[in-house]
């Protein structure tokens, strides 16, 4: 018998979980095609690699933008290598739960049911990734009690409240780890008229970036091409310069939590704010970011033990589950 599966198709990573298995595939969502045939040469770590150092004739891209399909074709045959990595066949067709952002439209739920489908699914089901988060945070979302999820993931970031099976209030933003990867990239471009690479910003993020001043502000030096001459160049970069080059995105996630604060009903806010907010997703693992969310709206805010993983764990569950917990799924 085939195993149900659960999937976060991120715009950054694809983690996928095996009923009784738990993860079995963690990869960042990148396919590589060869555009003279059409063929593909690589997904995953491997096409990542392969990010800025193709040559012509091959692109590495990142089917999804914004948390939503933006190449069908290519998202479908993703997909079927995907479920291909993880055993699935001819004969073993599963049923896949996959995670979404809220956002996205009724089309856009469509296209990922028929890309489930087409790429060997036997019946494809939807949930929301932050009520995903949720049960993968631990949280009672079942509960008559207001749970709060900050979702920051790379292309979109979702801050819900979620209550009784439920998403009860809920604001999203286009803007996540990718949006502040292109605003180093531009500060960059602009201060030191240096251009560097989508792989090397995410880089210099992940070594000195911040959202919050902190104790210890260390500088790190970056490899890039010079516009004048075009010849290579290193430059050093503060702490301090990051966090100024990625303000105006921390502030758009900032936003969208004290907005969905906003159209809380009372009762809710006030279970909030005696048990906190909760970060989850890759932007949880910017430093400072919690202490930013927390100072701006006077909320205690934690950060889960695996922000990465908490919506393909929370998606895990439920399909452990699959009959007592199918209420919880979404509608296309």
């Amino acid at each position: 018998m085939p195993r149900d599966l659960a999937i976060d198709l991120g715009t950054a990573n694809t983690l996928v979980w095996s009923k009784r298995r738990g993860i079995v595939l963690n990869e960042p969502t990148v396919i590589a095609l060869n555009q003279r045939n059409g063929d593909i040469l690589a997904m995953g770590t491997q096409a990542y690699s392969m990010i800025g150092r193709t040559p012509g004739h091959i692109v590495a891209e990142r089917p999804l933008r914004g948390g939503a399909i933006t190449d069908f074709e290519t998202t479908a045959r993703l997909l079927k290598l995907v479920l291909q990595r993880v055993g699935v066949g001819r004969l073993s067709r599963p049923r896949v739960l996959i995670c979404v952002p809220s956002a996205i439209t009724a089309v856009e739920r469509r296209a990922v049911v028929e890309a489930a489908e087409q790429a060997g699914a036997a019946h494809a089901f939807l949930m929301e990734e932050p009520m995903a988060a949720a049960i993968g945070a631990g949280l009672p979302v079942q509960e008559p009690l207001g749970n709060m999820v900050v979702d920051v993931g790379g292309g979109t970031s979702e801050v819900a409240v979620i209550s009784l099976g439920g998403i009860v209030s809920c604001k999203a933003v286009r803007t996540g780890g990718f949006d502040i990867d292109a605003s180093i990239q531009s500060y960059i471009r602009r201060e030191y008229a240096v251009a560097i690479g989508e792989r090397t910003a995410e880089e210099l993020k992940l070594a000195i970036g911040s959202a919050y001043p902190q104790a210890h502000e260390p500088k790190a030096e970056i490899r890039g091409r010079e516009l004048a001459t075009g010849l290579p160049k290193v430059v050093l970069v503060g702490a301090e310069e990051v966090r100024t080059a990625i303000d105006d995105c921390v502030s758009a996630i900032v936003s969208a939590a004290t907005d969905a604060l906003a159209n809380c009903p009372p009762e809710l806010t006030q279970d909030v704010l005696e048990q906190g907010m909760w970060l989850v997703g890759g932007g949880a693992l910017l430093r400072g970011l919690d202490a930013r969310i927390a100072q701006e709206t006077q909320i205690k805010v934690n950060v889960v033990d695996q922000p990465l993983a908490s919506v393909v764990t929370g998606a895990g569950t439920t399909i452990e589950a699959f009959d007592d917990l199918r209420h919880l799924f979404a509608g296309t």
